[in-house]
């Protein structure tokens, strides 16, 4: 199961399985140094778009093993789906809960910036429950401080196509923050609400970029000059996103590179490298937009992909490039933050950056935008 049909898959069965050959050919297992070995286990690690396994309730122990075996610290989980109802929302936001409370040594809630370090701590997956579309709002700010207080530290202001507050990369008729999304930013910013930009079109993050009083968000997008995609962020957008002491997070997708190439690691490196160089060793971070366990490339994977992929099409709220499976060469394994923390260190980068990377930037811009 993938980070994308997470929510609706929630509640239902769907057990980890032992990668098949061709899975573990996807995977291309690679060993990493004994320096990143031991800034990967020292490290707070953070996933800013990332699911865990999940399934019928308990979860058999090949996924615990799973999760606690990755390294991940903490994840930014999307719910709600694309066009999710308030019902549907909630329901799912218990349902992490639920998960949360029958594996209590395994995974807790992140509601606090504190929560973070004593995930580590602990040695649980701590998760931040986060929204990308905005249908569960019908709407309304007043909905802003009810889920916020169900624990939803992040939110988008629109999917790929418009919403009642903003539009998305898929907008043919563009437009930016609509006066509703206006006032949203202003009520995110009092209630601590992170503000995700990643499927915002260039309209409004402009709009948001200028607005917020506290640091945007862009968790999982890639970068624009390596490869020109709806999904991807300008220089000029990452540079005012920095501006404004945001972190941009860097995504594990087929859109790092044209169609019908599959993305390596060094394409994701290229992606990397070059939001570090432009945005600066602070407002770098990971935000892979897949699950922690690998992609499956079995027949069967590939069948259930397709068939996503098509729903999406159906529903006119796909983007260009969705013709590949979602996955990195390189880094279709659960240790994927690993071996990205390896190749830094390799191409020079220091220890302290590195750290910062993989998890200690997302921390500290939360942090910031949680605390009153």
């Amino acid at each position: 199961m993938n980070r994308r049909d997470f929510s609706a898959a929630l509640g239902a069965a769907a057990a980890f399985t032992a990668l098949t050959p061709l899975a573990q050919a996807a995977a291309g297992t690679t060993p990493v140094s004994e320096q990143a070995r031991s800034l990967y286990s020292r490290a707070l690690i953070l996933d800013c778009n990332c699911s865990p396994p999940f399934g019928e309730l308990p979860l058999p122990q090949s996924d615990l093993d799973l999760v606690r075996g990755s390294g991940i610290n903490v994840i930014k989980l999307s719910l709600g789906g694309i066009n999710d109802d308030f019902a549907h929302t909630v329901a799912s936001i218990g349902l992490v809960q639920q998960l949360i409370e029958v594996h209590p040594a395994y995974f807790t809630q992140v509601r606090v910036a504190g929560d973070m370090a004593r995930a580590k701590r602990e040695n649980k997956l701590g998760i931040i429950l986060s929204f990308e579309s905005t249908d569960m709002l019908g709407g309304q700010l007043s909905s802003l401080a009810v889920f916020r207080d169900l624990g939803v530290r992040v939110m988008q202001l629109s999917y790929n196509r418009k919403s009642p507050f903003a539009a998305g990369v898929m907008e043919p008729n563009g437009g930016g923050l609509t006066p509703l999304g206006r006032d949203a930013v202003r009520e995110m910013n009092r209630l601590g609400i992170a503000v995700d930009l990643s499927h915002a079109n260039a309209a409004t993050t402009a709009d948001v970029l200028s607005l917020s009083v506290k640091p945007p968000l862009m968790t999982h997008a890639g970068c624009a000059a390596v490869y020109a995609h709806p999904r991807s962020k300008s220089d000029e957008q990452l540079r005012a996103l920095a501006s404004k002491g945001g972190v941009v997070g860097i995504f594990d997708l087929p859109y790092l590179a044209a169609s019908p190439h599959q993305p390596t690691i060094d394409d994701y490196m290229a992606h990397l490298e070059h939001a570090l160089k432009v945005a600066g060793e602070d407002h770098v971070g990971i935000g892979s937009d897949v699950g922690i366990e690998p992609f499956d490339t079995s027949p069967k994977g590939m069948a259930e992909f397709a068939k996503e992929v098509e729903q999406r099409r159906a529903a006119g709220l796909s983007a260009p490039g969705e013709d590949r499976p979602t996955y990195v060469v390189g880094l279709n394994v659960p240790r994927r933050i690993e071996i990205i923390a390896d190749r830094l260190l390799q191409r020079g980068y220091s220890a302290a950056v590195t750290e910062k990377v993989v998890g200690g930037n997302f921390v500290r811009v939360f942090t910031q935008i949680w605390t009153p």
